[in-house]
């Protein structure tokens, strides 16, 4: 009887690591990624070239805003990019005004998550869905700022929009030469437990994430609930699940490469480079495998938050708390996800949302 249990725990085994190592096969060819590079890159180029990093870095965060682009017409792809830049815009200016009102940062970002979330399912946004909104949200909201400063700020995003809707305008007419575009197929009807009651758990496990960074007096409180929504977003428990192990796995051995880029001599021409050249790895890897790609997230999201403040902080301090953050995100966002899969939690929490809603999205 004991052997039967042993063979059932190695064939369990053995199926975990075989969903945890495959690559998926991927038609994505080398222009996206390289358009994608450009889009973040380019600003950072023009930062290091003016000795403005620091500004550079807010409209990189805009250049984010390509990784959306669909492969409908394109018309419907300009259009579909100028919403994702105004929804980027809006959350940034949230975020950075939420600093001049004390407490005010988890409530917003709670609220964000949950509408920001509803709006992405209601409109079949592909992944990142809802990701790069909240994390422009949550890194304007700890970045302090004059008030004076706020509208250059969220021009520069807007800038950042503006030249990745260029790239993506260019991309997109090479793009069609070779591969027809894709249909744009009418939305289908709103579903309660899609769109509004998976919205509202999103929400509030974002909220519940930075409301524990806040109570552990985290540094960066804002990597915590990024973190979290990362994990929380997989369509299934078997796709949280993988998202945790990859995100937590993926983390530590990047921190191991962080650390190593960390203690080259980076000036800003060699932080712009090296980001262009992350960014380029991982939009190469993330369609086959997220934990690889996590790999190099990982580093890229360092330069992206501390790139003009490199030398200034000791580096093993930043990877420790880095590596804290995700874990931590992590684990929320996975008893998030047990929770949104189950159908008791499903039927006690969800009876009383489903009366406080419109008759007409009740289904």
């Amino acid at each position: 009887m004991a052997w039967r249990w042993g063979e059932r725990i190695q064939a369990r085994l053995r199926r975990e690591w075989n969903e945890l190592t495959t690559i998926q096969a991927s038609d994505r060819r080398w222009p996206m990624p390289f358009c994608a590079a450009l889009a973040i890159g380019l600003p950072l180029l023009t930062g290091a070239a003016f000795g403005r990093l620091d500004l550079a870095v807010v409209a990189s965060l805009g250049g984010l805003s390509f990784l959306y682009l669909p492969e409908t017409p394109l018309a419907h792809r300009l259009r579909w990019l100028l919403a994702v830049a105004l929804g980027m815009c809006t959350c940034f200016a949230l975020g950075l005004f939420s600093q001049f009102l004390p407490g005010l940062q988890v409530p917003l970002l709670t609220g964000l998550a949950i509408l920001v979330s509803m709006l992405c399912r209601y409109f079949r946004l592909p992944p990142p869905g809802s990701l790069f909104f909240i994390m422009a949200a949550a890194i304007a909201a700890y970045t302090p700022v004059a008030p004076a400063d706020v509208p250059l700020q969220v021009g520069l995003l807007g800038a950042g929009c503006l030249q990745a809707g260029l790239i993506a305008f260019l991309y997109s007419l090479h793009a069609l030469r070779s591969q027809a575009a894709q249909p744009v197929r009418p939305l289908p009807a709103v579903s309660f437990d899609f769109v509004i009651f998976d919205s509202v758990v999103i929400g509030a496990c974002v909220g519940i994430s930075l409301a524990l960074a806040h109570l552990l007096q985290l540094d960066r409180p804002y990597w915590v609930p990024v973190s979290c929504l990362a994990v929380i977003q997989g369509a299934s428990l078997r796709a949280v699940w993988t998202r945790q192990l990859h995100r937590i796995a993926g983390t530590g051995i990047g921190l191991l490469l962080a650390g190593g880029l960390l203690a080259l001599p980076l000036d800003q021409w060699r932080v712009a480079l090296l980001m262009m050249a992350l960014a380029f790895i991982i939009e190469t890897l993330i369609v086959r495998h997220y934990g690889l790609a996590t790999i190099f997230i990982t580093p890229l999201t360092i330069l992206l938050a501390d790139a003009p403040h490199l030398g200034l902080l000791p580096p093993d301090a930043l990877l420790e708390a880095r590596l804290f953050d995700t874990v931590l995100g992590c684990l929320v966002g996975l008893v998030g996800g047990l929770a949104m899969h189950s159908q008791r939690f499903r039927a006690f929490v969800g009876t009383p949302i489903r009366r406080l809603t419109p008759a007409r999205f009740r289904h």
